[in-house]
């Protein structure tokens, strides 16, 4: 076991992504603030062409700032029918400051007509940890689905109501918290950087 707690900023004010780290890791002796515990953190452009460009350039220019190590995520959804956009565009697919519904019933009119067999999708997520002395990992996690044709279910939020699970039969917007929790893209990434954490502690 580590003797001394090790510092480290999670890249993000989303209490529920907070709440996630805290639990998976509770074991690994890390004291885990974020971007909502600390002073005037650095704006940061999400201008990378890439999920990795995007939290590399977050978790490095955190780190640096705050000289403790931090952990980055960049995450959104790749449709298959459409090149794999949305993309790292997934939060303003429908514009800056659109609404999830505007973006998923945006998502939905590309797709009309696309077969149910031509609507295969994932969520990606892609997680690094930087250190100050320039030491980085990263972790990929993904969960492969299909894009319905109208929204289903009420929980969850962003593309959640329009991606179907084919093994489970139901959207993520369908099943409960906990249980999407487990599955999730960024769970995978999150079991995948707890995995490999421990070079770099």
């Amino acid at each position: 076991m580590h003797t001394q707690k090790k510092s480290c900023i999670l890249a993000t004010k989303n209490q529920g992504k907070i709440r996630e780290f805290k639990e998976l890791f509770s074991d690994m002796g890390i004291d885990f603030l974020s971007l909502n515990d600390v002073e005037a953190p650095p704006e940061i452009v999400e201008d990378g062409e890439s999920f990795f460009e995007n939290a590399f350039k977050k978790a490095k220019t955190i780190s640096e700032h705050f000289g403790v190590m931090a952990i980055s995520d960049d995450s959104g959804l790749e449709v298959d029918a459409l090149g794999g956009r949305p993309g790292i565009y997934s939060a303003r697919f429908a514009g800056e400051g659109a609404s999830d519904e505007e973006n998923y019933l945006k998502l939905l009119q590309e797709l009309e007509g696309v077969e149910d067999e031509k609507r295969t999708a994932r969520f990606r997520c892609v997680m690094v940890v930087y250190r100050p002395d320039g030491k980085w990992i990263k972790a990929e996690g993904s969960l492969e689905g299909v894009i319905t044709r109208e929204p289903r279910g009420t929980k969850g939020f962003g593309y959640d109501p329009v991606f179907l699970v084919p093994t489970l039969g139901k959207t993520l917007a369908e099943i409960p918290m906990e249980e999407k929790n487990k599955i999730s893209h960024r769970a995978r990434a999150l079991h995948a950087l707890r995995e490999s954490i421990e070079e770099i502690l």
